[in-house]
């Protein structure tokens, strides 16, 4: 399954390196947008999810990944200019659907309230409208590290908060990911936690009142940071809103086990391509060997 490779011209401001895995059976084209700092290696799992019942579209931001060699990046971009990035990769590609994780989802939301004509649905993973106590914790703690440029500091409060239900395997991939970031991607997400930080309470659930597509937003159980309870804020603004939990899992979900990785993979092709007499297929769980990037 190797994907075709192109690096884009974004308006003549970016070059977006991106990952088009074509199935010639799909009718369906899915964008995948990353979280904060992650790289397409992120969603190795999810594209076996969602892969030959879709063509799967993966991207790095500008600063990040493959895409960082190809930008300057003096200075730190916004959810806004995030958002217009994947307007322009849905346009590109002819996509039909959006799915985000984690910090991804301040991008999609900013997308989807532009209410592009393609989009059919959008899935929103681990994320919520609000910083509760947990995540506030989690973040005041990550821009004292990002500040001071603490590589190995940062990649011990990730696994020990958001991650720390991955397998070790997965922990080890985000340690040696965050640890080797280049000075400005560290930039980068101290001024995303900063404004995180000093959100208005309304500001997400504001946006999201112009989403007009279905959306399914998907937590984990065990997910303290971006927990299901606070994601179903989201009914009150989002009009065809539907709410998953995935089952004994945290933030990272499809990485974390095999059975949340089953458990995601029938959530979102429930939702996708509702069947109501689909039958189940066994599923086999893979862990990918490459890098993990993690997320906000």
């Amino acid at each position: 399954m190797r994907p075709e490779i192109a690096v884009l011209d974004i308006q003549g401001q970016f070059r977006v390196y991106t990952e088009f895995y074509r199935a010639d059976a799909a009718e369906k084209t899915i964008i995948l947008v990353n979280g904060s700092l992650a790289t397409t290696a992120s969603f190795a799992q999810t594209v076996r999810n969602l892969h030959p019942q879709f063509n799967v579209v993966l991207y790095d931001q500008p600063y990040a990944g493959k895409s960082k060699p190809h930008n300057v990046n003096a200075m730190p971009l916004t959810k806004e200019a995030e958002g217009q990035i994947l307007l322009e990769l849905v346009d590109h590609f002819n996509a039909e659907h959006i799915m985000s994780f984690s910090w991804g989802g301040a991008a999609a939301l900013v997308a989807l309230s532009h209410r592009p004509q393609r989009i059919e649905k959008a899935v929103i993973s681990s994320f919520s409208p609000i910083v509760n106590e947990h995540m506030r914790d989690y973040l005041e703690r990550g821009v004292l590290h990002l500040s001071a440029h603490a590589r190995y500091e940062v990649g011990n409060l990730v696994n020990d908060t958001i991650g720390k239900h991955l397998p070790p395997l997965f922990k080890r991939f985000n340690y040696r990911h965050v640890s080797s970031l280049e000075t400005h991607e560290y930039d980068q997400m101290h001024f995303h936690i900063s404004h995180v930080l000093n959100l208005d309470e309304n500001e997400y659930l504001s946006a999201a009142k112009n989403i007009n597509v279905p959306v399914l937003f998907m937590n984990g159980e065990w997910d303290e940071y971006t927990a299901p309870a606070d994601a179903r804020l989201f009914e009150r603004v989002v009009k065809h809103s539907t709410f998953t939990t995935i089952r004994a899992t945290g933030h990272f979900l499809d990485m974390e086990h095999k059975a949340a990785c089953r458990d995601s993979r029938f959530a979102l092709l429930d939702y996708l391509t509702p069947q109501p007499t689909r039958t189940r297929q066994t599923f086999h769980y893979r862990q990918a060997q490459t890098e993990h990037a993690f997320a906000l």
